[in-house]
């Protein structure tokens, strides 16, 4: 039985029954941990110094397309209209070969170890053919990644899979994956990432969800976030359409900006869990980030990436990001009824929260990870406080959120595998595989034909 202790640190633990423990260690055997508290000790455990750190769970990323990875850097000018439908979907993901979807994601997966997400969806919509989709796992596998894999459509052909699109999702081919590289790895489950009636014809809508609860998988789906004509996306669009009848707690929404209050209020209801990606959607004019109408209907919202190839995997910008525009956005409701401005709306806890425990419950893995709990997996990332940069650290959640940012992430733990300390990360395909990854990423632009 392998045993780690961390030992003396600041623990942010997320979990109201434990709070935040100055100067307490954390037990973790074969995986799990096991304890939290003052003055732990095991003989024979593999310990962390945890002094002048902060120790927290791991960023759960609830929506990213890590097959982008290795084309990173091109799309910081594009609009998602203008650009990313003709040149991402319609160009790029088609050029895209198996062992292209392994390296993207291998590389993709361990930016997010390295800048401290232990789990993430990965919405995967370049599966040109089933090895595509079997070489992006290995990908996930090689890194370490803890990852709900959504298994997409093919990226060879935009039209017949993106407009009114009645092609149904791939079937034999999802069960093959979860059968032969998915059932029997701990750190990997299957999602079905679906076009949804904004893309797809009603009854595809439909049966690909039905696919998705007999396959009893997380069904996640992009909706209500293009600048469609407003006969379509105008203030009476009613995003969930034909499945509207189908919700549950099993349906995660990447995006929704354009949804009605009425409409989220009803799939907060049913349980749905939303994604909102901030950075990106207001580049792209997806439009205003759903967060706001998410907590007025009474959930929480969780955060994503989405679009690595337009900005990076850190998880900590995408906390900032979305805090910060909802404040503005609440602030300046208050402001045009000639009030003060008196409290913020929502609170550093509240954006770490949905960076964890609640992005873990989007996933259904809220019983497993996302926060700091005896009987969960050891997805931990330590802090460092005593960095130029963050010292001092009067309010540690702060800390995390406004001071603190890759370069301070010293340890961070899969469950309960050090997957990096003291800064580094230790898997050798960071070295091994990375000119392999490079030249994909330059032979696919050049492919492409694009002028950047």
């Amino acid at each position: 039985m392998s045993q780690t202790i961390i030992q003396n640190g600041t623990v942010v633990s997320l979990d109201p029954e434990i709070g935040t423990l100055e100067e307490a260690d954390i037990l973790v055997e074969s995986g799990e941990i096991v304890d939290i508290g003052h003055g732990l000790s095991a003989s024979n455990a593999d310990a962390i110094d945890a002094t002048d750190r902060i120790v927290l769970p791991g960023f759960v990323d609830s929506h990213i397309h890590l097959w982008q990875t290795q084309v990173r850097g091109i799309a910081g000018d594009w609009s998602l209209m203008g650009d990313y439908f003709d040149d991402m979907l319609g160009n790029i993901a088609g050029l895209y070969q198996p062992e292209d979807m392994y390296l993207g994601n291998l590389f993709g997966a361990l930016e997010k170890l390295h800048t401290g997400t232990t789990t993430a969806l990965d919405w995967s919509h370049a599966i040109n053919t089933p090895e595509h989709a079997e070489r992006a796992v290995d990908g996930l596998k090689d890194a370490g990644l803890r990852t709900l894999y959504a298994y997409g459509p093919p990226g060879d052909d935009a039209a017949t899979w993106w407009f009114d699109s009645t092609e149904g999702h791939p079937d034999d081919a999802v069960r093959k994956l979860r059968d032969e590289k998915i059932a029997d790895d701990d750190l990997l489950s299957l999602g079905l990432a679906l076009r949804g009636p904004d893309f797809t014809t009603e009854e595809v809508a439909r049966s690909d969800l039905e696919l998705a609860r007999e396959l009893g998988v997380v069904a996640t789906i992009h909706m209500g976030a293009a600048c469609w004509p407003s006969s379509i996306y105008g203030e009476d669009y009613q995003g969930f359409g034909a499945i509207s009848d189908m919700l549950g707690s099993d349906v995660n929404v990447a995006h929704a900006n354009h949804f009605s209050q009425e409409d989220i209020d009803h799939a907060v209801d049913q349980g749905v869990s939303f994604s909102a990606t901030p950075e990106v959607e207001m580049q792209m004019a997806h439009g205003i980030p759903v967060t706001g109408k998410v907590l007025e209907a009474g959930g929480r919202p969780t955060w994503g990436v989405d679009v690595c190839s337009n900005i990076s995997g850190d998880m900590g910008a995408q906390m900032r990001v979305g805090l910060q525009v909802q404040r503005m956005l609440d602030n300046q409701r208050i402001l045009e009824t000639d009030e003060e401005v008196t409290s913020v709306s929502l609170t550093c806890r509240d954006t770490l929260e949905m960076a964890t425990i609640e992005g873990a419950r989007a996933l259904g893995m809220e019983d497993e990870i996302g926060t700091l709990t005896p009987g969960k997996r050891a997805d931990i990332v330590t802090i460092r406080t005593d960095d130029f940069t963050t010292a001092p650290s009067h309010s540690p959640i702060q800390t995390v959120v406004f001071q603190s940012d890759p370069s301070h992430i010293d340890t961070v733990l899969v469950d309960g595998e050090p997957v990096k300390r003291d800064g580094e990360l230790l898997n050798p395909a960071v070295n091994e595989e990375f000119d392999r990854f490079v030249a994909s990423g330059r032979r696919l632009i050049d492919e492409a034909g694009l002028d950047l």
